[in-house]
């Protein structure tokens, strides 16, 4: 087994990855922090770690940007499914009212956006097309069915929401899961207390509501990023009167859009 100074001289040799929260249509912050990182060439990564609709304005113009940003950076690109993501496609599906319907989802929100126009959510036939998700197109639809549950390198593990425990005390890796959205929904006390391990970013949970007594980084903000022993939680709140916050590995800096 290498010894611990052979893995940070193998993770400095790596390229750099820069790891962004939770975006709920929040083009603006988006922007924001794009234009605050340092020049990226081919040995770095971007990824995302999932729930690009949602709450904000510009649902369908974060799902644009992102999905066009590999032919306009020499980087490698990476986007997770977020559990927003995952709920559209049940409800494109099999349909999903208990997720579609509630304000506080902000899939009107979502529907907006993509219609470029205000809309009537509780009549027909805006009922139906927001329901179903009707307003996607298939080429979204279908992006959203091909975004990986996981991303692996040589800094980290990278989910949308953390990882599952295995029942003994300690918790599976993304490959051994077998419930692949439990990746995307979960939120457990445990994981955020107790797992040891690789470097797990994630985002899903709002960072205020995260162990705070815990983070090493800046512990006297809760709405700032959540950083414990072995994980890094990366939802700051973009999309919900928050802001957008995406880190730098292995260096460890944090770029914010506030």
């Amino acid at each position: 087994m290498p010894g611990a100074a052979l893995l940070m001289i193998l993770a400095a040799m790596a390229g750099r990855t820069f790891a962004t929260g939770d975006i709920h249509g929040d083009l603006d912050a988006l922007l924001r922090v794009e234009a605050l990182l340092p020049p990226l060439d081919s040995g770095d990564t971007l990824v995302f770690v999932g729930d690009y609709v949602d709450r904000g304005p510009h649902s369908a113009q974060v799902v644009a940007h992102i999905r066009s940003l590999s032919r306009r950076t020499p980087a490698k690109v990476v986007a997770l499914r977020g559990n927003h993501e995952d709920a559209w496609l049940c409800a494109i599906d099999e349909g999903w009212p208990d997720f579609v319907m509630p304000p506080s989802h902000g899939c009107i929100e979502a529907m907006e956006s993509y219609l470029g126009r205000v809309a009537e959510p509780y009549v027909e036939p805006w009922l139906t097309m927001l329901l179903r998700g009707r307003f996607f197109p298939l080429d979204v639809v279908t992006w959203f069915r091909s975004l990986p549950f996981h991303y692996e390198d040589e800094h980290a593990i990278y989910v949308h929401a953390g990882l599952m425990s295995d029942g003994d005390g300690g918790f599976l890796h993304p490959t051994k899961t077998k419930k692949k959205q439990a990746l995307l929904w979960l939120r457990d006390q445990r994981f955020f207390r107790n797992y040891r391990g690789k470097r797990v970013v994630f985002g899903h949970t709002v960072t205020e509501t995260l162990p705070a007594d815990l983070s090493s980084h800046t512990p006297e903000d809760p709405s700032d990023m959540w950083a414990g022993p072995c994980t890094i939680g990366l939802d700051t709140g973009a999309g919900k009167a928050g802001f957008l916050t995406t880190i730098e590995l292995p260096s460890l800096r944090v770029y914010e859009s506030r």
